[in-house]
């Protein structure tokens, strides 16, 4: 086993970053087919189980509440929706279901049996169980992994520097925080980041060191391309060009080669050409369906085709890591705690988010 590399620094990160394109794909490519398959890609479907209403400022998200982004809102899906869409899934050759809810963090209650049971029922159809739900106790965490739960995702977003000035409402030590307590059970990591808000590449460095020294590093990070939504604060951005999406691919499969890495959000305005360079410098996971909680993405028929044309095929389950056992809810150690955890409210505003505000009760 390679022993991994934790003390990145953000120069070295840099210095990998930028080095001339061709260079650092096929530094990325060598590692890349060092550690994995290069032909094989992890194929997940995202399902938005609770969508809209969130009561954070985050700048990106058009699910936040206080922004008028024309996004329908819906309460929690049934258990039995949910097995209905992960059978589809499924069959167009997803190994794995992420289960999103906009909630700021998880409250013990009926509505998290509910996404318990959903874990419980996805497991038994010998898929991988993804959730990301917000911020997690140890005690809900360890509730999560007893049903089965393989992955669950909490993005950092960003580096800390530039993460005040994309949201407010939590900070970062809380992301770090969450992803502490997922690792105090046998739950995998799934955190990553948005590229194209605004931030410096010395702040995409500083994301990939925070991701990169913690040990274990993720068991997968997705590498996501901002999607301006019109009603959000940074409904104004330009898109992040197809030259970044590679050079933060590359870097991430080097500073954390046994990972997956994760072609995230974005992909609708990249070629198949701009693609298959993600995944040559090492890019071996995607999300397929036409949609990404609310964003849009390709079409599950195109990526397989895309598939084909590259002669890529669909990693098949529980290839990295043992398929969790499901205990029953009946049968389980860890029950509710009724926890109300002070996370933490950061005092500041942001301006852009202050006027989308503003903006959106104007509507």
């Amino acid at each position: 086993m390679t022993k991994l590399k934790h003390d990145w620094t953000r120069e070295e990160i840099l210095a990998i970053y930028n080095k001339p394109l061709m260079e650092l794909m096929y530094e990325a490519a060598t590692v890349h087919r060092k550690h994995h398959d290069p032909n094989k890609v992890q194929v997940s479907t995202l399902l938005s189980i609770k969508t809209g209403g969130c009561p954070e400022d985050c700048g990106y998200c058009p699910q936040a509440a206080r922004y008028h982004t024309d996004i329908e809102g819906n309460d929690l899906m049934s258990v039995q929706q949910v097995k209905a869409q992960a059978l589809r899934a499924k069959a167009s050759g997803s190994s794995r279901v992420c289960m999103g809810a906009a909630w700021r963090n998880v409250k013990d209650g009926e509505e998290f049996d509910q996404v318990l049971e959903m874990v419980r029922t996805i497991n038994k159809l010998d898929m991988e169980v993804c959730c990301t739900l917000g911020m997690i106790t140890e005690n809900q965490a360890k509730r999560l992994s007893e049903a089965g739960l393989y992955a669950y995702n909490h993005n950092l977003d960003t580096s800390e520097d530039y993460y005040k000035d994309v949201i407010s409402t939590r900070a970062f030590e809380d992301r770090l925080q969450t992803i502490e307590n997922v690792r105090k059970t046998n739950v995998t990591v799934c955190s990553g980041g948005i590229i194209g808000m605004g931030e410096s590449i010395f702040d995409r460095a500083g994301m990939l060191v925070a991701l990169a020294t913690l040990d274990p590093q993720p068991e997968s990070v997705p590498i996501n391309a901002l999607v301006a939504v019109p009603g959000t604060p940074m409904e104004d951005m330009e898109p992040v060009s197809i030259w970044d999406m590679i050079r933060m691919v590359a870097t991430t499969r080097i500073v954390m080669p046994q990972t997956q890495v994760r072609l995230s959000a974005g992909r609708t305005e990249m070629s198949r050409e701009g693609q298959a360079m993600c995944f040559f410098a090492g890019a071996n996971s995607i999300f397929a369906g036409d949609k990404l909680l609310t964003t849009p993405n390709p079409d599950v028929n195109q990526d397989m085709e895309m598939f084909k044309l590259l002669g890529l095929q669909p990693q098949a389950p529980f290839v990295k890591k043992q398929q969790p056992e499901t205990v029953e809810a009946q049968d389980s150690q860890f029950g509710a705690l009724g926890e109300k955890p002070r996370w933490t409210r950061p005092g500041h505003t942001i301006d852009r988010n202050e006027q989308a505000k503003a903006k959106s009760k104007m509507q």
